[in-house]
């Protein structure tokens, strides 16, 4: 019983959190999950519990979502997620961690100290796809999909809606494709899909009203707000790395 009042809290608090944002499932509920639950427990209800935010996002952003924009996002995501799921065995997963979250915490906090942020203009399509790969590539490899997808949207200076309809839709074909891949390899069992029937009701009111919240944000706020969960990303990350 303690363990599903466990896995219903972090569900909460992570549905509020993707709903606010479009990202930040699995930064928030393995705050609450990471420390109980084994590992290959844990991977495949963030994977789930952030493809079912997603999903109930999709609505709100159908008018700013532009395909031409997401493609690249959606087909180098998809291209990287093997080659990250391939170098799980040449490369430390614990050194990785602690590169990726040393960067996102210093260049995440410097962006937000800055009165006015950089944007990238150049680089086209071929430059969102090669951003959407390694986003893929770090999912296979950490499951921080988001990060480096969530962090080029803002970068690159588009609006909030165009943005999150970005990231958002990068993040849902890379959910789907790695629950997928759970489902074939059979990481998914008896106990995770039990615990799947946890999280999708505790999370539900949560989401829907970190949704509502969303529309209440002007830009400035949204990208900062987006800024901040990245950092906390990158620091999760290093206490993830540090404890091996």
């Amino acid at each position: 019983m303690e363990i599903i009042a466990l896995v219903a809290a972090g569900a909460c608090v992570a549905g509020f959190v993707q709903g606010m944002t479009g990202f930040g499932f699995g930064m928030a509920s393995m705050v609450f999950w990471s420390w109980t639950l084994a590992p290959e427990v844990v991977a495949p209800l963030v994977v789930f519990g952030s493809l079912v935010g997603q999903l109930l996002g999709l609505g709100a952003l159908r008018r700013a979502f532009n395909l031409r924009r997401a493609l690249p996002f959606l087909i180098g995501g998809a291209l990287g997620i093997p080659f990250g799921v391939a170098l799980l065995h040449d490369i430390d997963p614990r050194h990785f961690k602690l590169v990726i979250g040393a960067v996102l915490v210093v260049y995440c906090l410097s962006l937000l100290l800055v009165a006015e942020l950089p944007r990238i203009r150049h680089g086209g399509r071929m430059a969102d796809a090669t951003v959407a790969w390694i986003g893929g590539l770090m999912g296979g490899l950490s499951g921080m999909s988001a990060s480096a997808p969530t962090l080029w949207c803002v970068l690159r200076g588009w609006p909030r809606d165009e943005q999150r309809a970005v990231f958002q839709s990068f993040n849902l074909t890379v959910h789907a494709l790695t629950l997928t891949a759970y489902g074939v390899s059979g990481v998914l069992t008896a106990e995770t899909n039990r615990l799947f029937l946890v999280v999708a009701p505790a999370m539900l009111v949560p989401t829907l009203f970190g949704l509502w919240l969303y529309r209440r944000f002007d830009d400035v706020l949204f990208r900062k707000l987006v800024l901040a969960l990245l950092a906390i990303s990158g620091a999760m990350l290093l206490i993830s790395g540090l404890r091996g």
